[in-house]
């Protein structure tokens, strides 16, 4: 059985409050997007792990695809398996490649072996993964606040728009991102600025609060937004921690041409 791991935006990102145990609660808007890994199992005599694409840095064992797999099995009667996984969306990017790997295993394991298990209590596991998992097992346009798994759906639709996204060699790790930000106390209202559709409004208020701390880092980035809206973006942020920077276009936009880029796509919505 074959799946597509799709990735995510983040279109706005407020840092709400410091949480004792060290995390942050957040408050934004999580977006799918049609950029896809893809996700293969096939029942073997042992269980293994292999990767194809880009590559896959540290242990294979710490990856959440396979730990997806060794959750449902520690309480499901799961086969074992060949698990592949052809890796195409950048890591370290803000855009839950990974994240969205570990969800859509959980689901596929759900559908495969008839465990009849809904989106709640998938949601459940998936939420032990990682903080952006839970979205991915409904996979559609959310208001995420708490640590980001805390979801409410939004009637947000970005068809028929433009979205081109660029990672430069660039890599911002989620601690030096947080290092920087200071907790705003009153959230914005991300749902209301969300449908009013009015990028105007969006581009004045609807802001990555991870910007100011990763931008001050890595001016470029800080560049590369503004040449987006140079560009004729009607909105444009950093998703996530970084550093993948997004514009929203209402016409396909023109490629930027630069060797600095590691990943650059401009995909219809």
């Amino acid at each position: 059985m074959i799946v597509f791991p799709n990735a995510k935006i983040n279109l706005g990102l407020q840092i709400t409050e410091r949480l004792p145990n060290g995390y942050h609660s957040i408050n934004t808007c999580l977006y799918p997007i049609p950029i896809t890994d893809a996700l293969e199992v096939i029942p073997s005599k042992r269980t293994i792990f292999e990767s194809s694409g880009i590559e896959i840095p540290g242990n294979s064992k710490d990856n959440l695809v396979l730990k997806a797999y060794k959750l449902l099995k520690r309480d499901y009667p799961l086969p074992e398996l060949t698990i592949h996984l052809l890796k195409n969306i950048p890591m370290g990017a803000g855009l839950g490649g990974g994240s969205s790997d570990g969800a859509f295993m959980l689901s596929l394991l759900n559908e495969a072996f008839q465990l009849f298990l809904d989106d709640s209590i998938l949601e459940y596991y998936a939420e032990q993964l990682g903080s952006d998992c839970p979205f991915f097992i409904q996979n559609t346009p959310a208001i995420g606040t708490g640590t980001g798994t805390e979801l409410s759906p939004i009637k947000l639709s970005l068809s028929g728009y433009y979205l081109q996204l660029i990672k430069p060699e660039i890599h911002v790790s989620t601690q030096s991102a947080y290092a920087g930000v200071v907790p705003k106390k009153a959230p914005l209202n991300i749902e209301e600025l969300l449908l009013s559709k009015d990028f105007d409004l969006w581009k004045e208020s609807l802001v990555n609060d991870f910007e100011d701390s990763v931008f001050n880092q890595h001016p470029s980035l800080k560049s590369l937004k503004e040449s987006l809206y140079l560009s004729g973006a009607l909105y444009a942020a950093m998703s996530g921690s970084g550093s993948t920077i997004f514009g929203v276009f209402e016409k396909k936009p023109e490629p930027i041409d630069s060797s600095a880029f590691s990943f650059q796509e401009i995909i219809p919505l």
